[in-house]
């Protein structure tokens, strides 16, 4: 599924920390959604951009929703949907995502169904224009969840606050993936597979390609 992203943010420290260890060209430092998303989203306000935003909880989604419209005011929101819908209602939910032709449609139905969610439905999405994954970022923004504090994050600690806040859901997930994720980031990271340039070149190359979307 990743390797059919156009661009992968480096969204965890220890990314950055092997990446300059490791590499030539290292990671400078790392995008975490839940804070890119409010640059997006005031940028989005100020260029008149459309989001859509998919998944979460009823609650927290609708929350999202109304806390964003008072925070960044002229932010069209042209449509959302919680992410409890069935895989009978996919095609439904993807057309009338489809049908709204929102800029961004951010998706956060949780690790790995979120991806598998855009790699299956990508092509049928032809009038959105950039779908990015965000995990748990509505309930940052709900409220429902805090942010780690800054030297956790700066540490490198912030998924260990995120297990303490939610251990039912997250011990299990973080006990059988750490190990692994960090094999992968020694075993896979040299020289020529981290560079700066790949993704932004690769977004270049598709913007020339297509046609304007007025």
């Amino acid at each position: 599924m990743l390797d059919a992203a156009d661009a992968i943010d480096a969204d965890g420290m220890p990314i950055v920390k092997v990446s300059r260890w490791l590499t030539r060209t290292p990671v400078p430092e790392r995008c975490v959604t839940t804070d890119f998303f409010h640059d997006a989203a005031a940028e989005a306000a100020r260029s008149g951009l459309t989001f859509y935003l998919l998944g979460g909880r009823e609650e927290v989604n609708r929350k999202t929703c109304e806390y964003l419209t008072l925070r960044y005011p002229g932010l069209r929101i042209v449509g959302r949907m919680n992410g409890y819908f069935s895989p009978a209602d996919e095609p439904r939910v993807v057309a009338d995502i489809d049908a709204l032709a929102p800029d961004v449609l951010w998706v956060g139905l949780g690790v790995p169904l979120e991806q598998a969610f855009v790699v299956r439905n990508r092509h049928r999405l032809t009038r959105v224009g950039v779908i990015k994954t965000c995990g748990g970022l509505y309930d940052y923004i709900a409220g429902r969840v805090g942010r780690a504090p800054l030297w956790m994050q700066r540490n490198s600690l912030e998924w260990l606050y995120r297990m303490w806040q939610e251990p039912g859901r997250l011990f299990r997930r973080y006990a059988t993936t750490n190990a692994h994720a960090a094999w992968l980031m020694l075993t896979r990271t040299g020289p020529a597979r981290v560079t700066a340039s790949a993704p932004l070149a690769t977004l270049k190359a598709r913007e020339a390609a297509e046609p304007r979307r007025d």
